[in-house]
């Protein structure tokens, strides 16, 4: 009840300034009907009527959209008056530098303190950033030959970083000046990965090519007649088409791994079964290679959320490198045990090797797109240089990880960390 009469009272205290904001128009009204009543003689009931709309139209807004209009454009302004330069300057995420006619800083934000450091208002920027295009870019702005402009900037130290620096001047006659610096660093580096990825694919395609054309030009002339030439180039050829193909199938891999980041979940994987197959598998490698496998898995249910498939390709690809390069050991080790993170529960799949292993300054690196230790050995052995590239990206979808332990003469073990939820 109470909060009616408080609404019936702000509705009357509405009315009661409208008919006072418009109390001359109001009167002039009043007057003229009155007028028209006495000189043209209308009925009482004409009278009242007209003064009835009259009322009626005072109390009406006037020029609503007009108010609501001014009324936005004042909270606007005072709005943008209580803000000073220095609260914009914050509220800018990249590095940003407000300077004077002299060059001299006069304000930077906290993104600029920390990219630059040793950053002071009255520092000369002519001396912070001595680079010939930045000296360029201060000397445009400040000439007022154009009145923005834009250069690629590279700071070397602490660690390098390249900008796109954007200077343009503050207001109209106000003697200020702003550099923007952008971060450009992570899409330089994503379009060197791209080109040196194109470059390698395309360096280990054009080798096999080079092969196949110069066997096929040398059967169509000198070899002809050879039967014993043409049957050891046909199987050299063959075997050039069989990395190219294998090649494009680690590629289109990579592709689709790419593509679906992320793995649906709720499918289990029973290691055990999947590991086992994996063995069967590349034992006819192994025999090859002169390699006996042995197993040491954990007692219980070995089950991990994943895709099996996908798992399967991990523990082949590792498998089957510590057969072609660890056969100098004659065995190697599949071991499933229980994780030892205390934090998360999982299981830890160890493939080791006792060949020669792998000296420590390439490990970093060895999951590198095209990265070989040794390449004669790896193109003799029918490695694409992407396998363990493979291995990262779908470890990565699972929310696991892989670890490598080595020592040169000792072999190497390559341990697959898979969470159990």
């Amino acid at each position: 009840m109470a909060e009616t009469s408080a609404g019936q009272e702000s509705k009357g205290q509405a009315l009661a300034a409208r008919l006072w904001r418009n109390r001359w128009l109001l009167a002039a009204g009043v007057v003229a009907v009155f007028a028209v009543y006495y000189f043209a003689g209308v009925s009482g009931y004409a009278l009242l009527l007209a003064l009835a709309l009259l009322a009626a139209a005072a109390m009406l807004p006037v020029d609503a959209e007009r108010q609501s209009t001014d009324a936005a454009a004042a909270i606007e302004a005072s709005g943008l008056q209580r803000l000073s330069g220095e609260y914009l300057a914050a509220a800018v995420a990249d590095p940003l530098i407000i300077f004077d006619h002299s060059a001299a800083m006069v304000h930077a934000n906290a993104a600029a303190f920390a990219a630059f450091g040793g950053l002071a208002p009255g520092m000369s920027l002519a001396l912070k950033f001595r680079a010939p295009e930045m000296q360029a870019l201060l000397d445009s702005i400040l000439s007022g030959e154009v009145a923005s402009d834009a250069v690629d900037y590279t700071e070397k130290l602490p660690v390098e970083r390249t900008y796109r620096v954007s200077a343009s001047t503050v207001g109209h006659a106000t003697g200020l000046y702003v550099l923007v610096f952008k971060d450009q660093s992570e899409t330089r580096r994503i379009d060197r990965m791209r080109a040196d990825f194109i470059a390698n694919a395309s360096h280990e395609l054009r080798t096999p090519l080079a092969s196949i054309a110069g066997f096929i030009e040398t059967l169509r002339g000198p070899a002809r007649n050879d039967p014993a030439a043409r049957d050891q180039f046909l199987q050299i050829m063959q075997n050039q088409t069989g990395r190219m193909a294998r090649l494009i199938d680690d590629l289109l891999s990579l592709s689709r791994l790419e593509m679906k980041p992320y793995l649906k979940p709720g499918t289990e994987v029973d290691l055990r079964q999947t590991i086992d197959s994996v063995i069967d598998s590349l034992g006819p490698l192994a025999a090859e290679n002169g390699i006996v496998v042995e197993r040491e898995f954990a007692n219980g249910r070995l089950v991990v959320p994943g895709d099996r498939d996908e798992l399967f390709q991990v523990f082949e690809n590792l498998l089957e490198n510590a057969c072609k390069y660890g056969q100098s050991g004659g065995h190697v080790t599949v071991s499933v045990a229980a994780g030892d993170d205390a934090q998360q529960a999982g299981f830890d799949v160890t493939i080791r090797d006792y060949g020669p292993g792998i000296a420590e300054e390439h490990i970093p690196r060895i999951t590198e797109r095209f990265y070989r230790v040794d390449v004669e050995n790896s193109r003799t052995q029918k490695g694409t240089g992407l396998g363990l590239s493979i291995v990262k990206h779908i470890l990565t979808r699972h929310n696991a990880r892989l670890s490598i332990k080595s020592e040169v003469g000792k072999g190497a073990a390559f341990t697959v960390h898979l969470p159990a939820r």
